[in-house]
């Protein structure tokens, strides 16, 4: 939301209510709870939701102005939730309501504990059928989830936008075995178990080094399991969970970001190995599939651990200067896609629309 609130133009005045510590953390972030706090145009309220005095003051303040636009950042989270249903009975101000779902309506996503999702668009769908609904998606992909899910939806199709630099680092040559990286949510949408269970099909040497937060730990034991079989050659270590400004930096020091997630509306996490000319063997189920391709990556139709260990014992075949070669590729591809992606952020497009 940083890069939102920094693209915006002077046209548009955001006032933005979040959270005031990181999600799954119990410490807020130092001395700004319950703090309002200037960012260029915009005003922003770090809110802890457990402080009933806090939720007083930010909702006596908010309902004193009549807002264009409430934009909620989830169909389904709380700080989405409770929103939108203060404005259905009044006690916020809004003309317009713009939803973006972050692939929360992918048949993938909607996978997971279905019938709770099932049970709650019974209850939610009827709240947020109106003409002052739209829908935000971030690829041509998710605009078709969000239609199948709610027919009639206005949708505006509008990517994330991204804070990366312009120009994707240079890559240098990496010498020694295959060198495969995995940074992202340790959870079963993105499929890390299907890369441990390709790896234990491999014979050649290779180092792969996973990275991110643990967020279904039955998962990361199933996957610890698997590591625990994995043969000689393959080395596998955990780092944690990486600070977002040492992503790009990480995935450089690899040969490919290794990715068979089920599904991404958009996929930051690609974008960040792409501007580190780190290529990206992934599946079809994200919107980067043609740029992968032509990027020095792999793109799998057949997500099963036979598929994905053949892909990957190629690799291993490879000289460092073949390898170098395909993140040359990532890095000219990372740059025709930046290329293509400015013009206005979400926020200007609702305005210009009208």
């Amino acid at each position: 939301m940083a890069k939102l609130l920094d693209d915006v133009s002077a046209a548009v005045e955001v006032t933005m209510v979040t959270r005031d510590r990181d999600l799954g953390c119990d410490q807020p972030y130092s001395g700004l709870s319950g703090q309002w706090v200037r960012r260029r145009q915009a005003r922003i309220y770090y809110l802890d939701a457990k402080n009933r005095r806090q939720l007083y003051r930010i909702l006596r303040t908010l309902r004193s102005t009549m807002f264009d636009l409430l934009y909620v950042n989830s169909l389904w989270a709380t700080f989405a939730v409770v929103p939108i249903v203060a404005t259905r009975i009044g006690l916020l101000r809004v003309r317009e309501i713009l939803i973006a779902p972050r692939g929360e309506l992918s048949p993938s996503a909607l996978k997971v504990k279905s019938f709770k999702k099932r049970l709650f668009l019974r209850v939610w769908r009827p709240l947020i059928k109106s003409s002052r609904v739209r829908w935000h998606a971030t690829s041509d992909r998710e605009a078709q989830s969000i239609a199948q899910v709610f027919p009639r939806a206005r949708i505006e199709t509008r990517q994330v936008d991204v804070a990366l630099p312009l120009e994707p680092m240079a890559p240098v040559e990496l010498d020694g075995p295959l060198r495969l990286v995995f940074i992202g949510r340790i959870n079963p949408i993105k499929n890390l178990s299907l890369t441990i269970l390709a790896l234990a099909r491999i014979t050649r040497p290779v180092i792969f080094d996973l990275y991110g937060p643990v967020e279904d730990p039955a998962y990361w034991a199933e996957c610890q399991d698997l590591a625990r079989q994995l043969p000689p050659a393959v080395t596998l270590a955990y780092g944690g969970e990486l600070r977002p400004g040492d992503v790009p930096s990480t995935f450089a020091g690899y040969d490919a970001f290794v990715f068979p997630t089920q599904g991404e509306n958009f996929g930051h996490v690609i974008a960040e190995s792409l501007s580190a000319s780190c290529p990206v063997i992934c599946s079809d189920q994200t919107p980067w599939s043609s740029l992968l391709r032509a990027g020095g990556g792999i793109v799998l139709a057949d997500l099963t651990p036979a598929a994905l260990a053949e892909q990957l014992d190629q690799l291993a075949r490879r000289t460092p200067t073949e390898r170098l070669a395909a993140r040359r590729a990532a890095g000219d591809a990372y740059r025709s896609w930046r290329a293509e992606a400015r013009g206005p952020n979400i926020l200007d497009q609702i305005r210009l629309i009208g």
